[in-house]
């Protein structure tokens, strides 16, 4: 546990296991230089890397480099938005995308379908390799050991989501092995209803020939190397995005609590009933457990 707004990690690294056979060391040795090339490529973008058009491209050149398919489900995301500049009228809300948390593959399986603004806990930051990506990625990172700071965190996320910028996150706050487990945290919902902004739910979910897996898990104690291992060397690892239809948010009358508990129905698969109105959210001066 990191701090109070942690979630306790309840899956551990023995929750991942390969689903078929793994594939030759020399395989996983081949996959594992290529995706070393790769991210050395993206990394030498620099500040570039975060246009929309190259991120997608170097997301899909990570994944074709560990092996790892893509399968894109439901409804078709939107483009990357065009903000307007001054002068051109009122300025289109963007999306507040949600996800459901397995592994670190998560975040790159996202960004080749449906480049966004990422939200992230610290520690990402640190990571090998993908903490490198995150950053120059333009990813906004949260300090969780520090709880007081969440009402600016989600005035933050509410000022890009105004602006037009579709951001990402993980309301779960931690990962689990599979796409059903876990519950949604509301904060970053009330930046959505602040802005007046949708919110995609988006499913993930692994299958290695079409059989479900947990090989991709990255969680409790799992280290990013002993991960990549796993990722590197599993046979006919597909990532499944599924994407649903957007939440309106924008005069329903909704609180975060509602629509938090209608998108977390959508994503684990509960239904996609849209949320009932509820009372409209004070804004100000509210106590930090309410926004949890």
């Amino acid at each position: 546990m990191n701090g109070p707004w942690d979630v306790r990690a309840v899956c551990t690294p023995h929750c991942a296991a390969h689903a078929t056979v793994p594939v030759p060391l020399p395989t996983a040795a081949r996959r594992t230089a290529a995706f070393t090339g790769a991210v050395a490529r993206a990394l030498a973008a620099g500040p570039h890397l975060a246009d929309p058009v190259r991120l997608r491209t170097h997301a899909r050149a990570l994944l074709t480099a560990l092996g790892v398919g893509l399968e894109v489900r439901g409804a078709a995301p939107a483009g990357p938005l065009t903000v307007p500049g001054p002068g051109a009228g009122e300025r289109t809300p963007g999306t507040l995308i949600v996800l459901n948390h397995i592994s670190w593959l998560d975040i790159v399986a996202l960004l080749a379908v449906e480049p966004a603004v990422l939200l992230a806990k610290r520690e990402v930051g640190g990571w090998p390799l993908v903490g490198g990506l995150a950053r120059r990625a333009g990813t906004h990172f949260i300090d969780r050991t520090h709880p007081r700071r969440l009402p600016r965190t989600v005035a933050e996320l509410a000022a890009l989501l105004a602006a037009g910028r579709s951001v990402a996150v993980f309301p779960q706050a931690t990962t689990w092995c599979t796409a059903e487990q876990g519950g949604f945290r509301r904060a970053t919902f009330q930046a959505a209803l602040d802005a007046g902004a949708p919110v995609r739910p988006v499913t993930v979910d692994y299958v290695q020939q079409g059989r479900p897996t947990t090989v991709a898990a990255f969680c409790g104690t799992d280290t990013f190397a002993a991960s990549l291992r796993r990722v590197v060397a599993a046979r006919g690892l597909t990532v499944r995005a599924t994407v649903h239809p957007a939440l309106p948010t924008a005069g329903r009358g909704l609180d975060r609590r509602a629509l938090a508990a209608a998108a977390e129905r959508v994503v684990l698969g509960g239904g996609r009933a849209a949320p009932r109105g509820g009372r409209v959210p004070d804004r100000a001066g509210q106590a930090l457990g309410t926004y949890l």
